[in-house]
Order: C-alpha cells, then structure tokens, then sequence
C-alpha cells in the first residue's frame, strides 16, 4: 500500500516514489482503483472564465503530449454526475489553503477542487505530470494514445513559499519573445509564479522608451566581443556587424498577459545607479562627463559608468519608470541597486558638491539617498521597490 507522504516528516521522499509531480506534494494517498482516461473524456469545469481557461490549458497539454483529445464543457446539469468525466472546480469556500489543491482520482471521475484560479492552475499541472508518465494503451496501429491509466490517488498540496521566482538576464543576450513564451510555459509546469525579468545592464538596454528611443537604438545594440567581431563587416555600412534586439511596448503587453494566464507576475528590472553604461552610451548627459563611453561594450565585468545625481537625471529615471509601470501590473519594480563602483562619483567635483547640498557623508550614504528616492517615487505611484 501507498503511505501518506507530507514534506515535514521523515518520508517525504514517498511523494517522489508514488507519484511524478513536480514540486513534491505535501500529501498524497493511494485510495484504490484508478480512472481510466479516453480519447474525448470531457473536462467539465464550474467557477466561471477563469476555471474554464485552466480546463482549456490542461486539454491543451494532454493534446499536445500524450495525444489525447478531450472535450472541455461548463458544468451542466445535464451532464451525469459520473461517468468518464474530469471534473475541474473553483470554490473559494472550500477551505483549501490559498494557491493549494486537492486532487482525487477516483474509478468514476477525477475531481480537482481549489480556493482560488492559481490553486486550479496547480492541481491541472500537477493532474497532466500524472497523465505524462502514466502507462498508455494505443489505437489499432499502436501509434496513437486512446487510453491513459491514472493510479487511484488523493492528492493534497499548497505551496510552501509564495513567492517562486526564477530570473531571466535579457540585457546580456536578447531571447526572442518566442522563447520567452516557452520560458514561462516551463515556469508553469514547474509552478513558478515569478519572472525576474533583467532588461538593462551595461551590455544593454532591451526595453522600448517611448520617450528617450535613443536607449533602444543605440543602448540595445553592440559589436560582440573578441577580434573575428571586429573584422565581420557589414557591406552596407562598412562597420562591424551589431548583436541584440529590443522589445517593443505592444510585445511586452502581450508577454505580461501570456504571463498571468500561467499565473506568472513578471517583476521588470532598470538597473541604477550602476549598471548604467548602456544607457549613458545613448544619453552621456546621464553620466559624469569622464570617460562617457563611445558604445554598448561587449565584455563581461563591472563598469565605473553610474548615473549622476542631477535632477534632470532623476526627471530621466522617473519618466523611464513611469512608462515601465504602464507596462507591468505588478506590485513590485525592481531597481537592480547592486555592484556600483563609486570611483567616478568620488573624482566628481559636481557630485561632490551635490553630497554636501544634500548632507551626505559619504558615496555609500548617497547611494542611499539615491535608491531611497527612487522607491518614495514608486511608493507614491502605488509600486514597491
């Protein structure tokens, strides 16, 4: 017999042996019989578009792999109450932790249950990881999957963390959107809530600003590093040829919504007041006036180059921001704030002179101040840092 598994006791690795479903569930339990799922079975679904959506999705994966057509259908009281049906229910009242699921599969229906759309989301992936891996039986030629044998279980499961992030670095080399679309298709099935999204950096800026375009038309483009780059011409302009790519506004709208409807918050990252080269590149008024840099550079490391600490620098950042909070929904914008190496704000005269106005003892402090002030602008749109 199969062994109640919970992550907090000793046999934990139960949950892994009895059932492939990514994460490990806190608590699984045979329960007999299992459900044998055919070829046009029907996914009814109660709790309105977005329980329906969450069917619509798991038909979709089991098409896709094993190959198994099923019908999707709202609830209807027409329908038998059992019978070859998978059953997908959202009830906020039914005392299932939030984001959590309970799963039964049963000899006459599989009936998944949550409190909430993201719990659905879950117990759907984690019902098609059972479906992945359960044995098959074919149609005449044995090519074609008609029947999947799911093992007779209860499944009871909630996330331990609620945030679940993974981090994706787009300024260093540019993904394509078709990418990233796959990127957060594997997020999901892994039930991940969290794109970290890093669009800026000294090696690039990916972002389209509607406001400055110069961040994208040059901040978005470099010669890859290394002297084949240097002698790989480009017949219409006699220069080396460029790497990147940016991502327009209207693409990132649809990036942020093919997001949510996985269940993923794509928290974006501007960099500042370090990690600014790509940027001053494009804007040198950004910078301190030293050694602004003619290009987007290449090579990896920590650059001197950090934004100044003019007010129309920070005008700058805030318009930046502004258009980056039109773009993305969520709570949070990331600032980067890390890695800023104050050599050029130290042989500043100007920023020097800008520490003393403000009363700052030192570099570190004005960093603070200068981090500090970006989030009371957030703050006061409605945003954290």
């Amino acid at each position: 017999m199969w062994k109640v598994a919970n992550r907090a006791g000793r046999r934990a690795h139960w949950a892994l042996a009895l059932v492939a479903v990514i994460p490990a569930p806190r608590a699984v339990v045979e329960t007999g019989a299992g459900f044998e799922l055919r070829a046009g079975a029907v996914v009814e679904f109660a709790g309105g578009h977005e329980a329906g959506q969450v069917a619509g999705q798991f038909a979709a994966r089991l098409r896709a792999h094993p190959g198994i057509a099923l019908t999707v259908a709202a609830r209807d009281d027409e329908l038998p109450a059992t019978g070859t049906h998978l059953r997908f229910d959202l009830q906020p009242q039914s005392g299932i932790p939030a984001e959590g699921y309970r799963l039964v599969v049963a000899p006459d229906a599989v009936t998944l249950t949550a409190s909430d759309v993201a719990g659905l989301r879950h117990g759907a992936v984690s019902l098609w990881q059972l479906a992945a891996t359960a044995p098959t039986a074919g149609g005449a030629t044995g090519t074609t999957v008609t029947l999947i044998r799911l093992p007779g279980l209860r499944v009871d499961d909630a996330p331990e963390f609620r945030w679940r992030g993974l981090m994706l670095d787009s300024a260093r080399h540019y993904q394509s959107p078709a990418f990233i679309e796959r990127f957060l298709d594997w997020m999901a099935l892994h039930k991940l809530n969290v794109l970290h999204w890093h669009l800026t950096d000294d090696q690039a800026w990916r972002l389209e600003i509607k406001r400055y375009p110069r961040l994208t038309e040059v901040g978005a483009w470099r010669v890859p590093a290394g002297r084949a780059a240097q002698r790989d011409l480009d017949p219409a302009t006699g220069r080396p040829r460029l790497h990147g790519g940016f991502y327009k506004q209207d693409t990132v709208r649809r990036l942020v919504r093919y997001a949510a409807d996985r269940g993923i918050t794509i928290v974006p990252e501007i960099e500042m007041p370090g990690h600014a080269t790509a940027a001053v590149a494009a804007y040198p008024e950004l910078g301190l006036g030293t050694v602004a840099p003619g290009a987007v550079p290449a090579d990896w490391g920590i650059y001197p180059n950090l934004f100044n600490v003019e007010e129309s620098t920070f005008a700058f950042l805030e318009d930046v921001l502004r258009e980056v909070m039109d773009l993305f929904p969520g709570t949070y914008v990331h600032v980067g704030g890390d890695e800023a190496v104050k050599d050029q704000w130290r042989a500043s005269p100007r920023v020097q002179a800008r520490m003393r106005e403000l009363g700052l003892r030192d570099e570190a402090a004005l960093q603070g101040y200068f981090v500090q002030r970006i989030g009371r602008f957030l703050e006061a749109n409605g945003r954290r840092l």
